[in-house]
């Protein structure tokens, strides 16, 4: 069996989409002759948890465990509550932010570069080098965000001459939320010279999406391989479906993402269909941005909405299947065309029909068609959008709204992991 040295910052009991990638890689390598070592942060600062995650490390791996300072506990003492949310991603609108954000955004983007976890660095290249030389790898592999694990990587790859691949679960310097960071010129600049080492150090890189692989393609010769995000086979608790026309989000829905042109639609449906106002229920299920919540209330819409909140993973995959339908909501702009959000897998696996709303050209369109699983629409395109949803509720009316079914077998964990088995050994 080859060894792979994975080093990652979330892990359970880490929550959210961050975790679930290399959780699900680590459960199924040993099958395809890969024995994988986790190194992780033994105090990470995580801004969501799931604990029910724990039960899913796979027994007798090896995980080495090592202590991180971040900054976000001393910022925190300023301000836990716009701490936690610069930490999750919930980023106000410019015109919005208060001193104290502004101020915490110019410092993370300027002063901690390529991120908050910097100072694990220097801490885990000394602790995995005195590992490294009492233990034989055959290969490191690092996954970000947080880029700074990818620093890591470079140095115990110059150091120990080992294969090293380089996982980017999203873009570096071209996702949307690092132009929100208030980066002077001298930033910037630092941003992309470290961006471009890594890429050019890194004996193969993994990216999620086909664009991501072709932006990156652009900036460097080292191979790269896409791997998409899946979902895992698992026994899931039977649901009925709900009694109400329900419209489901599952994740985090910020300040960017708040889709006027859905809230318009069904606040018009509401006064064309019949029992539309009383059927209707909007579920956000995460973190909410507060413009999304008072965006929805001024269309009217306000006894229509349930926020319950952060679920566990298990409680997330049984809220899919008893949805009408699953949104699927992303920025409007030329960035987030090689987003595809690790959820979609999910959705997919549901069975349920998906209502996506994303940039014109993206990447989740493909995946979509190919799965059969529901309707991709631009945000130019509200009547497509209106029409699609009349259908839906007219046929939630009468006979139901029928489950997906397309083939999903290349998008299993299983499957996924076996490509990623086949870069390993190939190195």
């Amino acid at each position: 069996m080859k060894k792979a040295l994975i080093i990652c910052y979330y892990w359970p009991p880490a929550g959210g989409p961050g975790v679930q990638r290399w959780l699900k890689f680590v459960k199924y390598l040993r099958d395809y002759d890969v024995e994988p070592v986790v190194y992780i942060p033994e105090n990470a600062d995580y801004p969501i948890r799931d604990e029910s995650l724990l039960a899913e490390i796979p027994r007798g791996i090896t995980i080495l465990k090592n202590r991180i300072w971040e900054p976000y506990a001393l910022a925190g003492l300023f301000s836990k509550k716009e701490t936690k949310k610069i930490s999750s991603g919930i980023i106000k609108a410019k015109e919005k932010q208060s001193w104290l954000q502004k101020l915490m955004l110019f410092v993370r983007g300027n002063l901690f570069i390529p991120d908050a976890r910097k100072f694990w660095i220097k801490p885990s290249v000394n602790y995995l080098s005195d590992y490294l030389l009492n233990n034989t790898v055959d290969c490191l592999i690092t996954t970000g965000p947080p880029h700074s694990l990818h620093l890591i990587g470079l140095e115990l790859k110059k150091k120990f001459k080992l294969p090293w691949i380089a996982d980017f679960r999203d873009p570096w310097t071209s996702i949307g939320y690092h132009k929100k960071l208030k980066l002077t010129a001298k930033a910037q600049q630092k941003h992309k010279k470290l961006e471009s080492e890594v890429l050019n150090e890194a004996t193969h890189i993994l990216v999620t999406s086909p664009k991501t692989k072709t932006d990156f393609s652009r900036l460097t010769q080292t191979p790269i391989s896409s791997i998409t995000n899946g979902f895992d086979e698992e026994r899931v608790e039977q649901s009925p479906l709900d009694e109400k026309f329900s419209l489901a989000h599952i994740g985090s829905l910020l300040e960017d993402r708040n889709p006027l042109i859905l809230w318009e639609v069904l606040a018009e449906l509401k006064h064309e269909l019949p029992d539309f106002e009383h059927n209707l229920k909007i579920e956000l299920i995460g973190r909410v941005g507060d413009s999304v919540i008072e965006t929805i209330e001024k269309f009217g819409l306000k006894k229509n909405l349930e926020v319950p909140g952060y679920l566990s993973h298990q409680e997330a995959l049984v809220k899919q299947r008893s949805a009408q339908l699953l949104l699927l909501l992303e920025i409007d702009s030329e960035e987030t065309q090689v987003i595809i959000p690790g959820k979609l897998f999910e959705y997919l696996a549901a069975q349920r029909p998906i209502i996506a709303l994303g940039p014109k050209d993206s990447d989740v369109t493909d995946i979509i068609a190919k799965a059969k699983g529901g309707h991709y629409y631009t945000y130019a395109d509200k009547q497509g959008l209106k029409e699609e949803l009349r259908k839906k509720y007219e046929a939630y009316s009468m006979s139901g709204i029928a489950n997906t079914t397309g083939d999903l077998k290349q998008f299993t964990r299983r499957h996924l992991t076996e490509q990623l088995a086949q870069v390993i050994h190939a190195m």
